[in-house]
């Protein structure tokens, strides 16, 4: 018989919550900012997946996904922690690179601005690449504190203009035009 494991357990009833070295912080410290909005980031892309009939880009947002847990591990241990946590590697920030290349060269060129939206998967994409820009600003925020290694700054960088060009992919796959920024005009009737 499997033992129940229950989900809950009162420990961040103060207003606190655990690193992964053990360390208790609040739960609005700097660290939890920036590890939360990777962890929402992960989330909007898996809303996106739910979305998405496109192979190719469903592996790369699979392989995102795994990436950003072990990002988010790497946030929820401090630097000088006795656990080691996975992190993101140069090796990663390569890959993506790689893989906005291939994408974009299946693409039109862009010359202009494009508003996000398009289909539902790509405008899921077009809302998780705000979220990944956040996160960036709150890693970076982060370290002005504390130390964070630089390629994960690099790696969220790299990701957002990954998730652009992936929603570009997935809105071309599903048959939706771009819609282009142009001056205002006056407003419709």
């Amino acid at each position: 018989m499997r033992k129940h494991t229950c989900i809950y357990t009162r420990t961040g009833d103060d207003g606190t919550t655990g690193l992964y070295s053990g360390a208790r912080v609040r739960k609005n410290d700097l660290r939890i900012e920036a590890y939360g909005t990777v962890d929402e980031l992960s989330s909007a892309i898996g809303v996106a997946r739910a979305g998405l009939a496109h192979e190719r880009i469903d592996a790369w947002l699979a392989w995102t996904q795994d990436a950003l847990f072990d990002l988010g591990a790497e946030l929820a241990t401090p630097a000088g922690s006795k656990r080691a946590a996975p992190a993101v590697t140069d090796d990663d920030v390569t890959a993506l690179e790689r893989s906005i290349d291939a994408f974009e060269a299946s693409l039109p060129a862009l010359n202009q601005f494009i508003h996000p939206g398009g289909s539902p998967a790509g405008a899921a994409l077009h809302a998780a690449r705000t979220i990944c820009r956040r996160a960036e600003r709150r890693l970076l925020t982060l370290s002005e504190r504390d130390d964070v290694d630089p390629i994960a700054l690099r790696f969220l960088n790299r990701l957002s203009d990954a998730i652009f060009v992936w929603a570009r992919a997935a809105n071309a796959a599903a048959g939706v035009p771009e819609r282009i920024w142009t001056k205002r005009s006056a407003p419709p009737e």
